[in-house]
This record gives C-alpha cells, structure tokens and sequence, in this order.
C-alpha cells in the first residue's frame, strides 16, 4: 500500500515545494521592476545564510549529528540585472537561428550519409 502511494506523496511534495517557491517569487516581487528585484535578492543573501546555520543547528540537536561546518559561500561583485538583456539578447538570437542552422546541419548530414554510402 505504501509503495503504491510514494509516487503520489513524491508528486505533491514536489508540487507544493514548486508552488511555494512560485508564490514567494510573487510575493516578493522577484518578477517585477529590476531593482525590487534586486533588493530582494541582497535581502535574501542577508538572511539564508543565518537561516540555513540555525537550520542545521537544530537538526543536529535533534537528530545527535555532527555536521560539519561548510565554507563560506563565495561573493560575486556584480549584479544580474546588468547582464539580464544581454542574456535574452543571445538566447533570443540563438532560437532564431535554430531552424536555420538545423535544416543546414541536417543538409550536411544528409550529404554525409549519401558519402559514405556510395
């Protein structure tokens, strides 16, 4: 009965960890105006990281597992929102040129095949 369940338990455990994180994204307008966004973002670094150590703090007292203590996560000194566009810039360009490059590569196989075979 149990197994028959797990793929049910696993997809809504899934489904409510995705809508959750949907939602937070809304709620704390990581979807909006670059700098809201961007306020978010320096908010959070703030306060995960704390969250995350008290987090483990309590499952070790809980549990009597020692974790050890990871390093520091690395600073990046630039922002995301000064590289947004050109990121959709070549992501853009590159789905308007699949078609093309993929007829032109399925040309060359072809005509690789028709080599080979002859």
């Amino acid at each position: 009965m149990v197994s028959r369940m797990w793929p049910l338990m696993r997809f809504l455990i899934k489904g409510s960890v995705a809508g959750g994180v949907v939602y937070l994204a809304y709620d704390q307008q990581l979807l909006g105006p670059g700098d809201k966004s961007q306020a978010a973002l320096q908010k959070a670094e703030e306060v995960v990281p704390q969250a995350m150590y008290q987090f483990g703090q309590y499952v070790c007292e809980q549990t009597g597992l020692k974790i050890p203590q990871l390093p520091a996560p690395p600073k990046f000194n630039f922002h995301i929102h000064e590289f947004w566009n050109s990121g959709v810039i070549a992501v853009m360009s590159a789905l308007s040129a699949a078609p093309s490059k993929a007829c032109e590569y399925t040309k060359e196989g072809w005509e690789y095949l028709k080599e080979r075979v002859k």
